[in-house]
């Protein structure tokens, strides 16, 4: 299977596509799976455009609502992970992954699927300690804090990641794993990006918990993007590390164990899409030929993801406060390791009915963006209010989980409003399967595995909390300094790139690393009930001045 792998998109879907179309013609190949590592930008609309964590001058819209509409079609699979420059409200409605568009796929938070049985895994956002040990609180319309918080990386997604067994053909993360500098060229990567120098010699710069998942999961091939540039590393992984990963993986029964990890993994980070920049790489992976009756990619569920899933969602958090998740030293003798057995594989099977092929469920929820409709200059948009998604719904009814969006909203103290379609995109499937209750995304029954610890979250204490007062928008937590806290900051960057009729680049990149700032103004919005009803939410325009939404002082991350 020939795969293309692109860094990070920043919605031009389009020149993506017609670059992948050019080297076909080139090479006289044909391209079957596209990935991109993040920075997809899934904006709909000009709501959408408002989550997104950028200056205004960087909003623009882009292609990816031609997707989205119909008016284009994706001319191969594609399969993303998330970033920081996101339309997080859109994603936030497909925690558990979903079709964005059609022929277009999400992983999720974290997600784990297989591709004609090539095994590809995924890690959206970026990592900040700061919000690492919080649950995902956040739900549009977001402050000017929470727009960026709610792409950080979480420690429930990591968790479950590290559980996996087997191989994993390839994982995508936006952010690099920390210290996979160290295996390549590092001194070229240090001319090439001078203000990355400082923080490698500190051994500060990538992700803790990428560079935990890398020794742990240890996948043939790591894809990665965010820094905007190409850089390869070959990482031979110690004879340690595997001897402990054996041993784990000794106490459980399970199919992988036929499918050992990888010695070695080959990691690559690309570009952004720019001219003459080297932001698409190409390469040729052995899988079995599993299509469809029109010769399509088989895209199905990884059992084991999803056993993993179910098996931990009493651990699932909507509070904006640092909690902990289950360990070997945890008092109370609650179970820490979900590396599911053949029982309990069997049992979530059974619930998809052997059939773990990905529904193509795809539906428009919202209005797509129309370029012929010019409002008055000087028009603001406001961010859209949060939906929980049809497919999320489908999703999480037949794995018997819980869909966070929902848990936060309803912990937030607002009501849930359910997307409704606006044509007939949707799969007939679906219809079939949202049943009618207002909050059907939430799963209130007790484990069906009956496991003691696996309480639904609206019932539990330890973790949740849901009995306690909603979440201030902006609370300032506090907690002892713990090491494992210390983090990196975030690498921010103002880039302001011109493309003349050519195709040349006339300014590049202007790059320096500081620490991100954060924003304590609060935005006031206006509180309304959503009331449900089977019409698609009327979008209300308010004139408003837009300086109260826009930090002046605001710059650009990566």
């Amino acid at each position: 299977m020939k795969i293309a792998v692109e860094g990070c998109a920043h919605g031009e879907l389009e020149k993506i596509y017609e670059t992948i179309a050019e080297i076909e013609k080139r090479d006289g190949i044909k391209i079957d799976l596209l990935l991109c590592c993040g920075d997809f930008q899934a904006t709909r609309n000009m709501e959408d455009l408002q989550t997104m964590a950028v200056p205004t001058k960087f909003q623009h819209m882009c292609s990816f609502y031609k997707y989205y509409s119909g008016e284009l079609r994706a001319p191969m699979l594609t399969i993303f992970i998330g970033g920081n420059h996101e339309a997080s409200n859109y994603l936030q409605e497909l925690p558990y992954g979903g079709w964005v568009a059609p022929n277009i796929y999400y992983l999720g938070y974290a997600g784990v699927v297989r591709v004609n049985d090539i095994r590809i895994g995924g890690l959206s956002g970026i990592y900040k300690g700061n919000d690492y040990l919080r649950g995902r609180f956040e739900f549009s319309p977001y402050t000017e804090n929470t727009k960026r918080s709610v792409y950080h990386v979480r420690q429930l997604e990591v968790y479950r990641l590290k559980q996996l067994s087997g191989r994993i053909d390839i994982f995508m993360s936006h952010d690099w794993p920390k210290g996979i500098y160290n295996y390549g060229n590092k001194e070229q990567l240090a001319r090439f990006k001078p203000f990355l120098r400082e923080e490698m010699d500190r051994d500060q710069l990538g992700s803790r918990p990428c560079q935990d998942l890398l020794n742990i999961l240890r996948p043939s091939y790591w894809f990665s993007a965010h820094l905007h540039c190409k850089f390869a590393a070959l990482v031979l992984h110690s004879e340690a590390s595997m001897e402990q990963n054996v041993e784990k993986q000794s106490t459980m029964s399970h199919p992988e164990e036929d499918k050992p990890k990888s010695k070695i993994t080959k990691f690559l980070a690309l570009d952004k899409c720019l001219p003459k920049r080297r932001f698409l790489q190409v390469l040729d992976i052995e899988s079995e030929n599993h299509t469809d009756d029109e010769g399509q990619l088989r895209l199905e569920y990884d059992l084991e993801w999803l056993t993993i899933l179910h098996l931990t969602n009493h651990l699932v958090n909507v509070k904006e406060n640092y909690y902990y998740l289950p360990n070997e030293k945890s008092a109370n003798g609650e179970r820490f390791q979900f590396t599911p057995t053949m029982d309990e594989m069997n049992f979530v099977r059974q619930r998809f009915e052997n059939d773990l092929k990905i529904p193509e469920n795809f539906c428009r929820t919202v209005e797509a963006f129309d370029p012929s409709i010019h409002l008055s200059k000087g028009y603001h948009y406001v961010q859209p209010k949060s939906q929980i998604n049809p497919q999320s719904q489908q999703f999480c009814e037949t794995l018997g989980i819980d869909d966070p969006l929902s848990l936060a909203m309803l912990i937030g103290g607002h009501e849930l409003s359910h997307s409704s379609t606006l044509d007939n995109t949707e799969d007939s499937a679906l219809n079939e399967s949202i049943p009618d209750e207002h909050n059907s995304s939430l799963n209130t029954s007790s484990n069906s595995l009956g496991i003691a610890s696996a309480k639904s979250p609206l019932k539990r204490k330890s973790n949740s909390g849901l009995s306690l007062p909603k979440p201030k928008l902006s609370g300032n937590n506090s907690i002892e300094n713990k090491e494992e806290l210390k983090i990196d900051d975030e690498i921010e960057v103002e880039s302001e790139t011109h493309i003349n009729i050519e195709g040349e680049v006339v300014n590049d990149d202007h790059m320096n690393a500081h620490s991100p700032k954060e924003t304590t103004e609060n935005v006031s919005t206006e509180t309304t009930t959503i009331v449900n009803s089977t019409k698609p939410p009327i979008k209300k325009f308010k004139r408003r001045n837009q300086d109260i939404y826009v930090d002046k002082n605001e710059e650009e991350e990566l």
